[in-house]
């Protein structure tokens, strides 16, 4: 119960766009005494949210703290779904395997597990992902679409897209997707993207997928081999990124266009997807368990498996494979 009073009472502050709400409106909106609304507003206050509170005008939110908890996504969220169930952790081993576990035990569609530390974040293939304190953007996001476990992968896509549009937002800076799962700015990875699959024989469970985003890092938090390889949107950028509305402006797009997906396919994001392409029309190396492959990425299916023609002029569908342009 207070729980869902103190979210009723960010989303109706937020809602109010900076006017004045009175204690008695808000009491009246949230179902609870205007006792209860003070002892909340001055919870939200140990938090690090500034209140003003005016005689005869009420309360509003002048400005929130730069931590990842509910209550700073929440305050703004403009999505009808993903984000309105959080977990958020000062440090968990990983917000990929707290999705998983919330997953099984039937968390809705649109929850989101957040963490401003991961100590044991883990990217595609399994690889290590440096996951700093209190610098980048750490989350899972449970999905459960109606879909056969073939479309899958499609996901990732569409995350992806999201991510890149919500890049675009909140610095200006256009970055460059990878195939299948990278973001990169000038060449250097800035985000990375984590699709799992939880599935029967013909029907998706579940799908949790993780977001890993280096918001505020500067380069001597990058460990030795990584920072050759890595960037983040301070890096770029030239100044501090809120992450809080970097996570709310991901879910925005994310929940965009996964309607676009469900009502009109897949085409549309793969357009948008393209728009974004680093390595459409490139020479690229693919290296798979198989082996390896040269030549031109052409671009992607309907299902978002990448198109190479090779040195000889055979078509390739690559499925899985890491990526390396020439």
């Amino acid at each position: 119960m207070q729980t869902s009073i103190r979210k009723q009472l960010i989303e109706a502050l937020s809602n109010a766009q900076g006017e004045f709400i009175s204690g008695q409106a808000l009491a009246e909106i949230i179902g609870c005494s205007r006792t209860a609304i003070w002892k909340h507003i001055e919870e939200l206050r140990k938090e690090g949210f500034v209140l003003e509170a005016v005689r005869n005008k009420g309360y509003r939110i002048v400005s929130t703290p730069e931590k990842l908890t509910e209550n700073d996504i929440l305050f703004g969220l403009q999505t009808e779904k993903f984000g309105r169930s959080i977990h958020s952790f000062e440090t968990i081993d990983s917000t990929q395997k707290e999705a998983h576990r919330l997953a099984y035990n039937g968390a809705v569609e649109g929850t989101l597990v957040i963490a401003e530390e991961q100590t044991e974040g883990k990217g595609r293939l399994d690889r290590e992902w440096h996951s700093a304190s209190g610098k980048g953007v750490w989350m899972s996001m449970i999905v459960r679409p109606d879909l056969p476990p073939q479309k899958a992968p499609q996901f990732t896509l569409i995350t992806a897209v999201a991510v890149a549009m919500a890049i675009e937002d909140a610095t200006g800076i256009t970055p460059e997707i990878k195939w299948p799962n990278d973001l990169l700015i000038k060449g250097k990875k800035v985000s990375g993207i984590l699709t799992e699959l939880q599935a029967e024989a013909d029907k998706i469970s579940s799908l949790i997928i993780g977001i890993g985003m280096n918001a505020n890092h500067e380069p001597d938090d990058f460990p030795d081999p990584v920072r050759q390889l890595a960037t983040s949107l301070y890096i770029e950028k030239g100044e501090e990124v809120s992450r809080a509305l970097l996570v709310q402006t991901v879910l925005k797009y994310f929940e965009k266009y996964y309607s676009i997906y469900i009502s009109e396919g897949f085409d549309p994001i793969r357009m948008l997807w393209e728009s974004f392409a680093v390595s459409i029309g490139k020479r690229i190396k693919a290296t798979m368990i198989t082996g390896e492959i040269y030549g031109k990425a052409a671009g992607i299916t309907s299902e978002g498996v990448l198109i190479l023609k090779d040195d000889q002029g055979k078509t390739h569908h690559i499925y899985s494979a890491d990526i390396e342009h020439f």
